[in-house]
């Protein structure tokens, strides 16, 4: 196993070979930034989540937090504990139980402990609400070729079934997902509280933007 530091320097170098141009594309496995934003949007103005206190943890360079301030004018608050960009706001030491959002995109999969996914959690208020993106399977696949685990800093896949463990040990209730952002929004209130709006929202964009129900979705149970 790889000392911690070293573990460390191996990520930083990666995402920072990826997140500035080292690689000749984009197109390798990047989160969609921009439907991330406005998933963030639509959930915020339909009074799905609060908006009032939005932290990104892990952010890197800040690229989700720059289209939501260029194309949305919404301020979202940084974290990260290897790499700052000085055109976002970043800060060193966010608090626990503070905030009514914490957005946690494409972190899960680098993580060596438990321990790792319970600090990204404490961050949450108790009616707040978890944003997350990653890669979630029903099984994982017995291939050694497979494009998740062909990337040397990924350490932990995760499924359905323990996603749901996740939610009901950290005391959420139902989850919405989008398959465009590629992202799970858990919440504390049940899927009843807030299917009227979610089936608007669908409704308004003529499209199944939003899937949601109490516990964890597992849109890719079949898929």
């Amino acid at each position: 196993m790889l000392p911690a530091q070293a573990w460390e320097k191996l990520n930083h170098d990666f995402h920072h070979y990826a997140e500035t141009e080292g690689r000749e594309t984009h197109d390798f496995n990047q989160p969609p930034y921009a439907a991330q934003a406005m998933m963030i949007e639509l959930l915020a103005r339909n009074h799905i989540i609060d908006d009032s206190a939005i932290l990104d943890y892990a952010a890197g360079y800040g690229s989700l937090s720059h289209i939501q301030r260029k194309y949305f004018s919404r301020e979202i608050t940084c974290y990260d504990k290897y790499v700052k960009s000085p055109l976002q706001h970043y800060i060193d030491n966010p608090p626990e139980k503070a905030w009514s959002l914490v957005i946690n995109s494409a972190m899960f999969e680098h993580v060596l402990t438990r321990a790792d996914l319970d600090a990204v959690n404490n961050l949450v208020s108790d009616t707040g609400a978890l944003m997350i993106h990653t890669v979630v399977v029903e099984r994982v696949p017995k291939d050694p070729n497979w494009f998740y685990i062909d990337t040397p800093v990924h350490t932990a896949v995760h499924t359905n079934q323990s996603m749901e463990l996740l939610m009901a040990q950290w005391g959420y209730k139902s989850s919405i997902y989008s398959p465009i952002s590629k992202a799970w929004v858990l919440l504390r209130k049940p899927y009843s509280e807030v299917q009227a709006q979610v089936e608007k929202i669908n409704a308004e964009l003529q499209t199944a933007w939003l899937f949601g129900k109490d516990g964890f979705v597992d849109y890719w149970k079949t898929r």
